[in-house]
């Protein structure tokens, strides 16, 4: 039975944006595969890992009949990413194998049954729906992203906090060392929901969405969240637990504060950065009126030493950092200036944009 016949490119896509998510190795040796559903032309390609299920579509399909099954995942795209670009590609089944021409080539690859696809179940009541721009929330997400833990016994921190909160959607993101916070605002009001979303949904989305204004529809549940744009559907479970207080970790009303060149100081610091070892990322910022310094010695007792000319008239503060932390932020930011207000050596620093609400950074201080 034929399938599919199409230009190679077209097969791709598809195949491209649900793959992302299979697992080479998984206790399930079918979640490896892809499931197809194809009625008539309609044809529908889902993957899942259990926790995430992303589900495309395409009028790719040829002859009118109805069937599904499900195919590895890695295989069939690894043999259309090197079959010429400018060929036609035909997908056969028959007799529990699923054949791939192209021109002179033919692969035959084994294929399971379609009834034995574990798929996500689709919450029957969603608390709130929101439309928003595809690029607003990439941006969302992109603002605040690398601020996820990765593998913290914290588990609600291994992903991202999103708010609802009347006309604006926020996102935050923090490891227990910092915290990033971004918003934006939509058209619609809503009352307040709080979702934490998990990390491997977040960078997946971060793949999939595009600098667009085409909107993508955000609906919340209890237990999971879904987002449609494009020819996309995207579920996903939600991490249980209670995330942080972000409001109380955002410093307010420090007095020292400055305003400096964000590419300035992102080279100052990569070049300081040379002088810290592997284990100790640690700098010391010196600042005085008028100028900045930052420091970095080593157990080899190699140092680095970069001063900063600033507008700056408040208190003497000398604090250290991880400078991961300080270089994530400044090479994420896409702006030319940024401020950075202080407490003391024991207190956080916020970095924010100047005359710019929708974005705060909290870095820890560190001993040094």
């Amino acid at each position: 039975m034929q399938l599919v016949k199409t230009h190679r490119d077209t097969l791709l896509r598809p195949l491209q944006i649900v793959s992302g998510i299979v697992e080479r190795r998984h206790t399930l040796p079918i979640l490896a595969n892809i499931l197809i559903r194809k009625d008539g032309e309609k044809v529908s390609f889902l993957s899942t890992d259990i926790e995430v299920q992303i589900t495309t579509h395409a009028e790719i399909g040829s002859g009118g009949e109805v069937t599904a099954t499900t195919v590895a995942a890695r295989k069939l795209l690894d043999i259309l990413r090197a079959l010429p670009d400018d060929n036609d590609v035909t997908l056969k089944l028959d007799n529990k194998k699923m054949t791939v021409q192209s021109g002179k080539s033919r692969f035959s690859l084994q294929t399971l049954a379609a009834e034995e696809f574990p798929t996500v179940a689709q919450a029957e009541h969603f608390n709130a729906s929101v439309s928003l721009p595809q690029k607003a929330l990439k941006h969302l997400f992109n603002m605040v992203h690398f601020s996820m833990a990765q593998q913290d016994i914290r588990y609600y921190l291994n992903g991202l906090l999103l708010v609802v909160d009347g006309k604006n959607v926020i996102a935050v993101a923090t490891d227990g060392h910092r915290l990033a916070y971004a918003q934006v605002e939509v058209e619609q009001e809503f009352a307040r929901q709080e979702v934490i979303i998990p990390r491997k949904t977040i960078l997946e989305l971060q793949r999939l969405l595009e600098d667009k204004d085409e909107p993508v529809q955000l609906d919340i549940a209890n237990n999971q969240v879904k987002l449609t744009f494009a020819d996309i559907e995207l579920i996903s479970k939600l991490v249980e637990g209670k995330f942080p207080d972000f409001n109380r970790v955002i410093p307010k009303g420090y007095k020292n504060n400055f305003t400096l060149s964000r590419e300035k100081l992102l080279r100052s610091l990569q070049r300081v950065a040379i002088m810290t070892s592997d284990k100790f990322k640690g700098v010391r910022c010196v600042i005085e009126p008028g100028l900045m310094r930052v420091l970095s010695t080593n157990a080899d007792q190699e140092e680095a030493v970069e001063e900063i000319e600033i507008d700056y008239g408040g208190d003497s503060v000398d604090i250290g950092f991880n400078v991961t932390y300080l270089l994530d932020v400044l090479n994420n930011l896409k702006v030319d200036q940024i401020n950075v207000a202080l407490g003391d050596s024991n207190s956080s620093a916020l970095i924010t944009i100047p005359e710019n609400g929708d974005f705060k950074y909290v870095v820890m201080p560190m001993r040094i």
